[in-house]
């Protein structure tokens, strides 16, 4: 795999730079950290089962999701939307201010160690609309964020981000390319992602 950064090698020829935007200190230090150690200790983290090869497997990470009265959790319920928290909504707004996009949602998602993972995948569902935005911001250790194109896997590309980075994904991304959080040799810290989403 390339490691290589999206937005500064020479050779980033292939991957379409109006499918991301990323601002690499989007968030302090000290704030990236006191949010970190908030979530760890307040989230209601849950460990979901997904089905793989007709089986139901635990998922390698733990989630959280928090919305909108009237937005839906990843089951579909509306239900099961956790309140917003002051510091969740404060960076909802925060982003929408500065980068013009609306979300009424946040995944967040907390990999524990280096065992943690999310698969190859594509936010690619109804609900989240044709050309969805994704605002991600990460928290604590540094996890390689991987991409490759759907009918060329040959082509893949891999971006670390850092604790306080924000990536927004949006365009034709999730048509046309996949990314994954890749299991690792090395030993590493917990790391919390926010995905903040628009459910229609």
């Amino acid at each position: 795999m390339n490691q290589l950064s999206l937005f500064e090698a020479e050779k980033f020829y292939e991957f379409p730079k109006d499918l991301l935007e990323y601002k690499e200190n989007f968030l302090g230090k000290e704030e990236a950290d006191l949010l970190k150690d908030k979530l760890l200790n307040t989230t209601t983290w849950e460990q979901r089962t997904q089905k793989m090869y007709d089986k139901m497997v635990l998922t390698p990470r733990l989630t959280a999701w928090y919305g909108d009265s009237n937005s839906y959790d990843l089951d579909g319920n509306v239900s099961g939307a956790n309140t917003w928290t002051p510091e969740l909504l404060s960076l909802k707004e925060r982003i929408e201010r500065e980068f013009g996009y609306q979300f009424n949602g946040v995944l967040l998602n907390l990999y524990r160690d280096n065992n943690d993972s999310v698969a190859w995948h594509r936010d690619k569902e109804c609900r989240y609309g044709k050309r969805p935005v994704i605002a991600s911001i990460s928290l604590g250790q540094t996890r390689n964020f991987d991409f490759r194109k759907k009918d060329l896997h040959q082509s893949k590309y891999s971006l670390p981000l850092p604790n306080g980075s924000l990536l927004i994904m949006k365009g034709d991304l999730q048509e046309d390319w996949e990314h994954r959080i890749a299991k690792s040799t090395l030993k590493m810290k917990e790391r919390i992602n926010l995905t903040f989403r628009l459910i229609i």
